[in-house]
């Protein structure tokens, strides 16, 4: 029992705030980048980047992505760069260099914080038969799969770097996703999305997947199901029922 409507073969997972607690850090990492970056363009004016802000401009979304749209929320236009930028410059890249630099030294500090119940999900997955492969905007999925103990369970990873390779267009937009459905062999109606992002939410009904699983690690439930989620959980380990 692994929760999921009949029909469903495949499952597309986000990574961070879905399989592991990364996405916590990322937060922290924005906010050290952007409020470093407002109190030397504002000072005494200086208004802080908050965690609404992350979850409505940052989170899901890829790195430069997160920059342009939470710049654009403040009325702050900047540079594009490039993504040699050093991360002193007041650049799009720039800015986005500071953050990455910033949560890999996170990550390395503290681990990925795999989720047990997502383990414990994967699993049951697994041995379900279901086909599984990982769709998020980081750049870093490989490394952080690999420290958590997830590789294994993958067989098909859209990150960071396959979006910019490929050209496909971030969450909100359902690009990732489909990709993830095309590497695995399955047609959308037949894959199941996990996301704890609005961005990602909204991805996974956009694209017109058979089922949308809603994570609630940032008190925003009722965001989730207005996004589009089908169900909405605290842990995937509650939708493993008796079985969990």
């Amino acid at each position: 029992m692994i929760g999921l409507p009949d029909g469903i073969t495949a499952c597309l997972f986000d990574l961070d705030g879905v399989l592991t607690g990364t996405a916590a850090l990322h937060r922290e990492a924005w906010k050290q980048t952007f409020d470093a970056f407002l109190r030397e363009r504002d000072g005494s004016g200086f208004h802080p980047f908050t965690d609404a802000d992350y979850a409505r401009y940052v989170d899901g979304r890829p790195r430069l992505d997160g920059v342009r749209t939470f710049l654009a929320s403040r009325g702050i236009e900047l540079p594009e760069g490039g993504p040699d930028d050093e991360v002193t410059e007041h650049t799009v890249h720039g800015l986005g260099n500071r953050k990455n630099d910033l949560v890999l030294r996170i990550i390395a500090e503290r681990g990925p914080n795999p989720y047990p119940g997502s383990r414990r999900y994967l699993e049951a997955a697994r041995d379900a038969g279901l086909a599984i492969a990982v769709v998020t905007s980081s750049a870093n999925a490989q490394a952080v799969l690999d420290a958590a103990e997830f590789t294994p369970f993958v067989q098909a990873r859209i990150d960071g770097l396959v979006i910019t390779r490929d050209g496909l267009r971030g969450k909100p937009a359902p690009d990732s996703f489909l990709a993830g459905t095309k590497a695995l062999g399955v047609e959308p109606a037949r894959a199941a999305v996990f996301e704890d992002a609005l961005a990602g939410v909204a991805a996974g009904r956009a694209g017109n997947f058979g089922f949308v699983v809603g994570v609630n690690r940032a008190n925003q439930a009722e965001a989730l199901r207005e996004h589009g989620a089908d169900v909405v959980v605290d842990d995937l380990a509650e939708l493993l029922g008796d079985d969990a």
